[in-house]
């Protein structure tokens, strides 16, 4: 059985791999699927975030990463795969990923939207901290693996 985990993963944190490391425990397949989202300006470019996935799950056999724009929906058909799993951290994240679940369910009613709870040491951890820390010139070293870290603050020192 196969499942897709979407998001942006900018950057990419140990919340995510957690996310990614119990959901390859439980699937055949995990694919982990960056959002090209035109309409947003990513701090990393969907190559790094590509880039940076592959190396930091490369021990991870049945992982592979991808990188998909437009509808979830029509991703998960084309991967031919029908669970989506989505990691909740908090309250309002279930509120927003419910919305979306049920919204991907009317338009594709084979569709499982999978919700796994965030553990509780990255319950407080999102790719936006991780971003703000780095900016700051925080060290940022606790929230993602030292490539990562690496990465950021090279971006950060080269202004971009």
């Amino acid at each position: 059985m196969k499942a897709i985990y979407p998001g942006s993963f900018d950057p990419v944190t140990y919340g995510h791999i957690d996310i990614i490391r119990r959901s390859a425990s439980k699937f055949d397949k995990v694919i982990v699927a960056v959002l090209n989202n035109s309409s947003k300006n990513g701090f990393f470019t969907i190559e790094e975030r590509l880039d940076l996935l592959r190396k930091t799950t490369k021990d991870i056999k049945n992982v592979e990463i991808d990188s998909f724009s437009g509808l979830l929906i029509d991703y998960t058909k084309m991967k031919d795969v029908n669970i989506v799993i989505k990691g909740l951290r908090a309250v309002s994240d279930f509120e927003y990923e419910m919305q979306m679940a049920l919204a991907n369910k009317k338009l594709y009613p084979e569709l499982e939207t999978l919700f796994m709870v965030s553990s509780t040491k990255y319950s407080f951890l999102s790719s936006s901290i991780v971003k703000e820390v780095a900016f700051l010139g925080g060290d940022v070293s606790c929230f993602v693996p030292k490539i990562v870290e690496d990465a950021l603050k090279n971006k950060v020192k080269g202004g971009l």
